[in-house]
């Protein structure tokens, strides 16, 4: 263990820490000055090549580009391209018909939607499009990032198709069926709290916001709807349909209890049923496309998963390609989706390239970031500040590591920005540390994974996804430490499950 290298590794984190959280600089700035840090530390203080350092960065704002960027830019695309065919008008009538509670809208919009775009997408998309509608239905921007971020966390462990357990699962050798199962009981108390968290923030008013309209019944199904089946398909499935059927489950549940509740308006505009299919069209597209490519449909999945380039950019050790998915990217669905959607819309071509050009515009300030904090994560990674960090957490704690075992995955997204990174970086870590103190491995890996949904509501990566959806450029520190609050709470109750029910099934 050498304590001087870790504290050369944590400097990056706590620069972003404080210069988001207490000096409010800029996200784009604060996180070009970390990744030119880092790449500073990287070289002085782990011997790091000049060479390597810089290509591992490049390598970071390739990968920043493709996918992620990609993805956030065409999310926020198809929300312009509805809001100027005037779909998104009609899809406004139609959910304040059903209601004009923004406690519930919020549970069908961050909780549900968010939910099932994060099941079948991930990469931003589930922070991106429901924080850009609750705006547009009138909650203040800064509310609507942060309840989208907090609902963004615990179905990110089962996000993209199941991506991040199915990666956790490869890199440690263990079944990855028993691995899901281990995640969905840790996650199963957070995902019953969380709606009620989302209720309160929403409201304001501390426990009256659970009072007048159904919200109470309501909150309570939005969390038993979606952790329930989650248990259930983990068992016997695995995970790439937990959070698909959750949060299908939970949105339909939410409707019928609505519907039953009569918390509707009176007032909605008259549409048409096609006026109604036609606004809803590019979101239908982007679910029926994500659904027939993902891994549910592996010859569409292998097909067009095979048109790809990999490219060579960091030149160091451990080095890996890094593969461009031309097709089968969530970003390349969401544009075909838009330009099928708006044209039926009414939309010309050349109408809808220049609302692309108008959002990528918009984004500029996130790209920036965005490019800044991936880069800066694959310089930690590739020159081993991250591995540093983690041992000699491992080192320090001892037998008490699985009480901070989820805090290593929260870590990992928060440097990152992914679940799936924060599990190629610590979970072979949490198997031996789990082999070390001769417990349960599952538990533990299943514990990173769980910590790494925590990480995502505070990681600068989300962050700048959620103020490029809501147009607060410039506010991501204020989100940050509203988001932290939360985040801390998190931790602490997965903490306590984590221990508490592993020694109660003696995984401990």
């Amino acid at each position: 263990m050498d304590l001087l290298k870790t504290f050369v590794a944590i400097i990056p984190i706590v620069w972003l820490i404080l210069s988001l959280g207490v000096f409010h600089i800029r996200g784009d700035l604060a996180c070009m000055i970390g990744f030119v840090g880092t790449i500073i530390l990287s070289i002085v203080g782990f011997g790091f090549s000049f060479v390597h350092s810089i290509t591992a960065g490049l390598e970071g704002v390739m990968m920043a580009f493709w996918p992620i960027i990609y993805v956030i830019v065409s999310a926020v695309f198809i929300y312009n391209i509805s809001k100027e065919s005037g779909g998104m008008d009609t899809i406004m009538s139609m959910l304040t018909s059903l209601t004009k509670d923004m406690r519930i809208l919020v549970l069908l919009l961050a909780w549900g939607l968010g939910g099932f775009l994060e099941a079948v997408a991930g990469f931003g998309t589930a922070v991106a499009i429901p924080a850009s509608i609750l705006v547009m239905l009138g909650m203040e921007p800064i509310k609507a990032a942060v309840v989208c971020l907090i609902a963004n966390t615990s179905p990110t462990a089962f996000g993209a198709v199941g991506l991040p357990v199915t990666t956790l699962a490869k890199v440690t050798g263990l079944d990855v069926v028993q691995v899901s199962y281990f995640v969905a009981v840790q996650l199963f108390v957070l995902i019953m709290l969380i709606p009620f968290v989302l209720v309160y923030i929403t409201d304001g008013r501390g426990m009256k916001a659970f009072k007048g309209g159904g919200v109470l019944p309501a909150t309570l199904l939005a969390g038993l709807t979606f952790a329930v089946p989650q248990i259930f398909i983990t068992k016997y499935m695995g995970p790439e349909l937990p959070s698909i059927v959750g949060s299908l489950v939970c949105l339909l549940t939410l409707v019928i209890i609505t519907k039953i509740q009569k918390n509707g308006a009176e007032n909605e505009v008259e549409s048409s049923t096609s006026t109604k299919v036609k606004a809803w069209l590019p979101f239908i597209f982007v679910f029926f496309l994500i659904i027939f490519s993902s891994s549910l449909f592996p010859s569409i999945n292998s097909a067009l998963a095979s048109v790809k380039t990999s490219l060579h950019i960091y030149n160091g050790p451990n080095a890996k390609p890094l593969d461009i998915d031309w097709l089968s990217s969530p970003g390349t669905l969401i544009f075909l989706a838009s330009f099928l959607g708006g044209a039926i819309q009414g939309l010309s071509f050349g109408k809808m390239v220049a609302i692309l050009w108008d959002t990528i515009k918009q984004l500029g300030k996130t790209i920036i970031t965005v490019c800044s904090i991936v880069g800066l994560s694959k310089v930690m990674g590739y020159s081993g500040m991250i591995d540093t960090i983690a041992v000699t957490l491992v080192a320090l704690t001892g037998p008490f590591y699985p009480v901070i075992s989820p805090i290593i995955g929260v870590l990992g997204t928060f440097i990152t920005g992914s679940d799936t990174s924060s599990n190629v970086l610590f979970g072979d870590l949490q198997v031996q540390a789990a082999n070390t103190l001769k417990i349960n491995p599952y538990w533990l890996a299943a514990a990173n994974m769980a910590g790494a949904t925590a990480g995502k509501m505070i990681s600068p990566q989300s962050i700048a996804i959620a103020t490029g959806a809501t147009g607060l450029d410039g506010e991501e520190g204020i989100i940050l430490k509203k988001a932290m609050f939360y985040c801390l709470l998190y931790t602490i109750v997965l903490c306590l499950v984590v221990v508490g029910v592993g020694k109660m099934m003696n995984y401990l």
